[in-house]
């Protein structure tokens, strides 16, 4: 049985294909050395694991604060509320303090919290590892927390969405 070399996909049409599986939308947080509150919003979320409680988060090598999250110990994720598209958007751009104007606190790991969201998980940095143009980190989850009544914000095609 002979293998054919399969044509490359198209970067456009992965995005487009990937795209049509909906998600959550969530913010990855961190501190830096000196205390500094750091950002992103991600839609590259899952579980890995229950025993020990292990989440995955992927962020591009080209997000200004990489860096951060490579140096971290701890990191967090804030699950955001159908509410929140404001602060998703917030934090998806660059250029600027994506804290600034932000309701926060420290979670009990020290990492940043957002306020009124859907949930968090706070993480120890379990495992890091490059996979093409992102860094995969795998986080032990060592605290969460829990909005009952809340309802998540999506995303799918493109678009921000809520559910039926």
């Amino acid at each position: 049985m002979s293998s054919k070399p399969h044509a490359a996909v198209d970067a456009k049409e992965f995005k487009r294909a990937c795209g049509r599986f909906a998600t959550g939308v969530t913010v990855a947080t961190v501190c830096d050395s000196a205390g500094t509150p750091h950002g992103l919003t991600v839609s590259s979320f899952t579980s890995v694991s229950l025993e020990p409680p292990l989440i995955l988060v992927c962020i591009g090598h080209e997000a200004s604060v990489i860096q951060h999250f490579r140096s971290a110990a701890h990191f967090g994720i804030s699950i955001l509320g159908e509410e929140q598209r404001t602060l998703s958007d917030h934090f998806a751009r660059k250029g600027h303090d994506r804290f600034d104007g932000v309701d926060w606190h420290p979670g009990a790991a020290g990492v940043p919290v957002i306020d009124g969201i859907v949930a968090s998980l706070e993480c120890s940095v379990h495992e890091r590892f490059p996979a093409g143009d992102h860094d995969i980190f795998v986080g032990k989850v060592i605290h969460t927390y829990v909005h009952e009544d809340a309802r998540p914000l999506l995303y799918f095609a493109s678009r921000y969405r809520h559910l039926g």
